[in-house]
């Protein structure tokens, strides 16, 4: 399975944020994507989102049969959480199964969910306005999960997390990525390059993959700065 953007292009009034991209993300991999703030990378999740208009492009699933791309393809983690805060945590999940369940396949219990992501029984049952900001991402990406969308798009999911949370959840996402297409947006290099398969730059309005060669070593960091820098730059 294959993502391809074609010639993607947003702007805000007279600002151009992004230009022409065309790219392809492959399932099996986790595309590690950064910018520095404001390059766009939200603006790009939320152009694949179907949640903002955009000037021009096309998103093609390739699969046995190509086909358009919809936001049903996408499990979408913002940066901000937003979740049901009058509800507790079971009470949301138990909602959110009964509504999808046509849309769930190997429909589990309640306690392999939460066991999935590591909320505590003590935690299940405190409404979710009493959760923490790194919290309520879990739960959001809980339920993005559950309906096991062909791509999960992750915007900073790990900022808010503790070191404990943050492997646990980087292990989930290890073992998802095989039948998934994972971009994990991040401005802390060290945890893509930790995490992540592919390390793309959005960088001149523009997707560019930066070669894995010498991946982990100070050149390689270099080149991912420069970049970055580049974009700052121009």
């Amino acid at each position: 399975m294959k993502l391809k953007i074609s010639n993607l292009s947003k702007s805000y009034d007279d600002k151009e944020v992004l230009k022409d991209i065309n790219f392809t993300f492959e399932k099996g991999k986790i595309y590690g994507l950064l910018g520095r703030n404001g390059a766009g990378k939200t603006t790009f999740f939320n152009a694949l989102n179907e949640d903002i208009e955009i000037e021009r492009g096309k998103f093609i699933l390739e699969e046995s049969k190509n086909r358009k791309l919809t936001n049903q393809d996408i499990g979408y983690v913002t940066a901000t959480p937003i979740v049901p805060e009058f509800l507790t945590a079971r009470e949301f999940l138990q909602f959110y199964l009964e509504i999808n369940k046509n849309r769930i396949k190997n429909l589990k219990n309640l306690d392999y969910y939460f066991d999935l992501v590591k909320i505590a029984k003590k935690d299940q049952d405190i409404l979710l306005k009493e959760y923490s900001h790194g919290m309520k991402n879990k739960i959001q990406m809980l339920v993005n999960i559950i309906i096991n969308p062909k791509i999960i798009l992750l915007d900073e999911p790990l900022t808010a997390l503790d070191i404990v949370a943050q492997e646990e959840i980087k292990k989930m996402f290890q073992a998802l990525k095989d039948n998934h297409i994972i971009i994990f947006s991040t401005h802390i290099l060290e945890l893509a390059i930790d995490l992540c398969d592919e390390i793309v730059v959005l960088n001149n309005k523009n997707l560019e993959l930066i070669s894995k060669e010498n991946l982990n070593t100070k050149k390689y960091k270099d080149k991912i700065i420069a970049a970055l820098k580049e974009d700052s730059d121009a």
